[in-house]
């Protein structure tokens, strides 16, 4: 298999299985509908989906299966930049692909429910509290975790076959943890390109695609990704990069703009 087609089939499984588990939990006449604990349901389910992805088509392409991981690692040295675009292209296709199947996995159920943002949220992120530095931030530190935490896992020699249960693990950890601030993004191909596919298929009442939303989960975890890669580099080998330096102040800066935005927002309530 190629490298393109184990990143756009990965990206698929990723897409089906993990948008089909918020499905699960939102949709009106599932078996699921109604059932407790629906957040860990879904932070999990995205976990496992990130392994069962990662088992099927990681000996053929690494299984970046997001574009920030792809961009994180060539910034690093650590993949190829002419691999780059090649990749992020699979992943975009892929994910699409598996926004199209998870549309008709539950097809009856479009229109028996009601709630627009319910249709949505299958197959998008979005905020809780809408305020848009703050949740740049938030999709910025989860996919810095992400990427150091895979950094970390591939620092390590565990008995064979553990690493995509590992990598789960912290997807899911990240998603009960810190990920009920915006749904837990943390990758660009998994909001935008099942967003398009939510603004083109006939879904019954689907209402808008919050398109005014769609650069967060972009740019959050794309500058998440690339200061986790070089937070790695920097303090875990010593090797302090100017894209370290660069993403440092980066960070401090929308961190600072967050919460000057959130206080003026309380001052003026």
């Amino acid at each position: 298999m190629s490298e393109f087609m184990a990143e756009l089939i990965g990206t698929m499984i990723l897409i089906y299985l993990g948008d089909s588990v918020v499905a699960a939990v939102s949709l009106r006449g599932t078996k699921t509908e109604g059932v407790g604990g629906s957040w860990l349901l879904v932070a999990l389910g995205w976990g496992l989906t990130l392994s069962v992805a990662i088992y099927a088509v990681g000996q053929f392409s690494g299984a970046h299966l997001n574009p920030a991981v792809t961009l994180a690692l060539a910034s690093v040295g650590t993949f190829a930049w002419s691999k780059v675009g090649l990749y992020i292209l699979a992943q975009m296709i892929g994910a699409f692909i598996g926004a199209i199947l998870v549309y008709l996995q539950y097809l009856p159920h479009w229109r028996v429910t009601e709630d627009p943002a319910a249709k949505l949220g299958v197959f998008t992120t979005g905020p809780a509290i809408r305020s848009p530095l703050a949740n740049l931030l938030s999709e910025t530190f989860g996919t810095f975790i992400l990427v150091l935490g895979i950094l970390f896992v591939g620092a390590h020699q565990f008995q064979d076959g553990w690493n995509p249960l590992i990598i789960g693990l912290l997807l899911a950890t990240i998603g009960i943890t810190i990920g009920s601030t915006t749904g837990f993004s943390i990758n660009p191909a998994r909001d935008l390109a099942p967003r398009i596919a939510h603004a083109i298929l006939p879904i019954p009442g689907k209402g808008s695609s919050d398109w005014g939303y769609s650069w967060i989960p972009i740019v959050g975890p794309i500058v998440g990704g690339l200061y986790g890669a070089s937070f790695y580099e920097a303090v875990f080998k010593n090797n302090f990069i100017t894209l370290f330096w660069i993403f440092t102040v980066v960070v401090i800066i929308i961190a600072l703009a967050a919460v000057a935005s959130v206080n003026s927002k309380k001052e003026h309530a």
